[in-house]
């Protein structure tokens, strides 16, 4: 009876503001990419609904969890909102749900208040940047090919110069072994020829 009531409190509170498709929206009108509520929560499809991730879905510890998210006003505290992924969790821990609530009437400013320095999935691409290309923050294989090229190469450099020198040295043997046929070969062939 009290989880349902807690529940029942939590959407009366919260209405229809659990979701902030602004951003959804910028995001996917400045990368031309198609974007689902993923970007920032825990379901594809958004917090409303009883799927995992989903208020409807929420055990009373998690209730308790996203009222203590939905109250972390100020930057600096760290949230573990049971609706939202590692992205959505950080941008409130970073900036503070005061300042993300104004950023909704000018969503393409989130990006510069966020800052550059959060790469959660460590792909070479900070978090900002991937929310202004529409690519998944948090899918270190989803990126900006070039981007994600260059830092792999980077990463496994020591890996690209051993596979380079072993192909080196795999085609110097192999032309020695080609060319040691040959010169037997040719040993072969003068013996034979002149007995």
């Amino acid at each position: 009876m009290l989880n349902t009531f807690l529940l029942l409190l939590t959407f009366l509170i919260a209405g229809s503001s659990f979701a902030y498709p602004e951003f959804q929206r910028f995001s996917q009108n400045n990368s031309g990419r198609p974007i689902n509520c993923a970007m920032c929560h825990a379901n594809g499809d958004g917090p409303e609904g009883a799927s995992r991730g989903q208020i409807g879905s929420l055990t009373p510890d998690e209730l308790n969890k996203l009222n203590a998210a939905r109250s972390a006003f100020a930057p600096g505290v760290p949230i573990q909102s049971p609706i939202l992924n590692a992205f959505g969790n950080n941008i409130i821990t970073v900036i503070g749900k005061t300042k993300f609530l104004e950023l909704r009437a000018h969503p393409e400013q989130l990006a510069e208040v966020y800052g550059y320095q959060s790469d959660l999935d460590s792909d070479g691409i900070a978090d900002a940047q991937e929310y202004l290309e529409g690519t998944h923050t948090l899918n270190n294989v989803h990126g900006n090919p070039m981007k994600l090229f260059l830092h792999n190469l980077k990463t496994f450099r020591l890996h690209v110069i051993l596979i380079v020198l072993a192909t080196i040295a795999g085609f110097y043997g192999f032309s020695h072994l080609l060319n040691g046929f040959a010169a037997s070969s040719n040993t072969k062939s003068s013996v034979e020829r002149y007995p």
